[in-house]
């Protein structure tokens, strides 16, 4: 009898050890973890809180994610968290070897909150994941009455993928700044760390070019639908490209060529291969303009293009599209490139397209992004490659045949379509070490406000982005499901539209959608 009850201990003690050990055990003492990303480690230390009182201070190494920290939590405490060493530390040292540069080790104490990382941005990541262990009232934009508790716990914790991504279509429907800054605030959320800003198309060019202005004047001046449609300044580009490095965000600005360049081709006659303009062009087909791909002119339009985008873009990437150029001839499209990739290279950006263009080039630092739902395609093998196929990661899919917005091409996608897929194995004969990363885009031709933004980017945004960061190990429908739908009072005080599918067990007042 001693013997048997032994055996018992014996395993429930292991048992115990290693549920301590797993990503996400469970905690003890009624606290679930509802991290989104899954961290790659997480331990629960039992019977610890940290407390955030008026005297608590914070300490940062970097000063921009210190204020960062420090103004998010101002504004729902209503402490002042003045500069310190008494509370919170976030430190630029400690971390553990392979945290990389966007790693991080979190640990809460009853007495304190320590977050280290070898580089400003691993301590951002941490900031994050500590922001989703506050109260939901966190979120809130005016002080509100809560009890601000963090659980004690040790987090250890890196990127899986280096791109981690999301693309925001502002031709189709154009969106003023504040509307693109809220897109990559809800990026940063979920550690998110590329904007991939897609700014030219057949119906709109977005952003000013000061050697070709009619670019912006005319071409951008329509949209979908004939409404008036709106560009982008210099200066509030730049304020966009600031605003996303303040959160750990890249951007990859997109002047999509040789083809969907409609927008262009209306605005000077001479890029034409004819001479004369076309027409400004407000629908949704694709596949029907193109570049004069045998004129000087197209060159020096490109140069000028890229030359002053570059300036403005200290990011080293820069998106030339290439897909659907159904008008430009096969020969026509290989001397496109031959001439525009150098162009590129000129000014120091390494070329992201879709990936119809790598079949152009062998330069193996050129990056494709496949978005495709075909697994066999073997055109990018030798190359890096994002994946954004539609029926996982586009994110203008509709949810289902009830939902409004949204188009079906690429079937429809609701949460789980968006979570349940490993990139690391979605093309057959490309190994996870050729996959640079995952991407989930937004297209906007039946996308017109912010609400729409946001109701198609949520709940499938944070899906994608758990693929891109956590360790395939920690993958688990039934975990997801129950740690996103814990998230849904948190979108709710920050006035996210977001749409409640049934696959979600969704907390506190929420209730499903059809």
């Amino acid at each position: 009898m001693r013997a048997r009850y032994l055996f018992v201990v014996a395993i429930l003690l292991a048992v115990t050890a290693a549920a301590s050990q797993a990503p996400n055990s469970a905690p003890t003492r009624g606290f679930t973890p509802v991290l989104v990303p899954a961290p790659a480690s997480l331990q629960v230390r039992s019977g610890v809180t940290f407390m955030l009182t008026p005297s608590t201070q914070i300490h940062s190494d970097d000063a921009g994610v210190g204020d960062f920290l420090a103004q998010l939590l101002r504004r729902s405490t209503g402490y002042p968290l003045e500069e310190g060493e008494h509370g919170i530390s976030l430190l630029l040292s400690g971390a553990p070897a392979d945290a990389g540069d966007e790693g991080y080790r979190l640990d809460v104490s009853d007495t304190e909150i320590v977050v280290r990382a070898n580089k400003p941005a691993g301590l951002f990541n941490g900031v994050q994941t500590l922001r989703q262990l506050l109260p939901p009232d966190v979120e809130s934009k005016e002080v509100r009455d809560a009890s601000w508790t963090v659980p004690g716990v040790t987090i250890t914790d890196r990127p899986r993928f280096e791109h981690r991504g999301a693309m925001l279509d502002v031709v189709r429907h154009f969106q003023p700044v504040n509307v693109v800054k809220d897109f990559i605030d809800r990026m940063a959320l979920y550690k998110l760390n590329y904007f991939h800003w897609h700014l030219t198309n057949d119906q709109g060019w977005r952003v000013e070019i000061e050697s070709w202005p009619k670019l912006a004047t005319v071409g951008g001046s329509k949209q979908v639908g004939g409404d008036r449609g709106g560009y982008y300044t210099k200066a509030q580009y730049r304020e966009i490209v600031a605003y996303a490095a303040a959160r750990n965000i890249t951007v990859v600005p997109e002047i999509d060529m040789p083809g969907h360049t409609n927008a262009a081709l209306a605005s000077y006659p001479e890029l034409n291969c004819n001479g004369q303009a076309k027409q400004l062009y407000t629908g949704v087909d694709v596949g029907f303009s193109s570049l004069c791909a045998g004129s000087e002119t197209t060159y020096a339009f490109v140069d000028d293009v890229v030359r002053e985008i570059a300036e403005m873009t200290p990011g080293p990437y820069f998106h030339i599209g290439g897909d659907e150029a159904n008008a430009t001839s096969p020969a026509d499209y290989q001397a496109f490139m031959d001439r525009a990739l150098p162009i590129l290279a000129k000014y120091g950006k390494t070329p992201i397209g879709w990936h119809e263009f790598i079949r152009t080039t062998e330069d193996p630092s050129a990056i494709p992004q496949y978005w495709s739902a075909d697994r066999g395609d073997d055109s990018v093998l030798g190359h890096e490659v994002i994946l954004s196929p539609p029926n996982h990661a586009y994110l203008d899919m509709k949810y289902n045949r009830g939902t409004e917005l949204g188009l079906n091409w690429g079937g429809y996608v609701d949460v789980r379509d968006s979570y349940d897929w490993n990139p690391g194995t979605f093309l057959v004969n490309v190994g996870e070490v050729s996959i640079r990363g995952v991407e989930a885009p937004l297209w906007t031709e039946t996308v017109v406000t912010p609400d729409d933004i946001e109701y198609m980017m949520f709940p499938r945004l944070p899906a994608i982005a758990e693929l891109g960061w956590s360790p395939f190990a920690t993958h688990s429908w039934d975990s997801f499901r129950v740690r996103l739908g814990s998230h849904g009072p948190r979108w709710e005080i920050m006035g996210i539209n977001f749409y409640r599918s049934k696959q979600i067990p969704w907390s506190g007042r929420h209730q499903a959608g059809s």
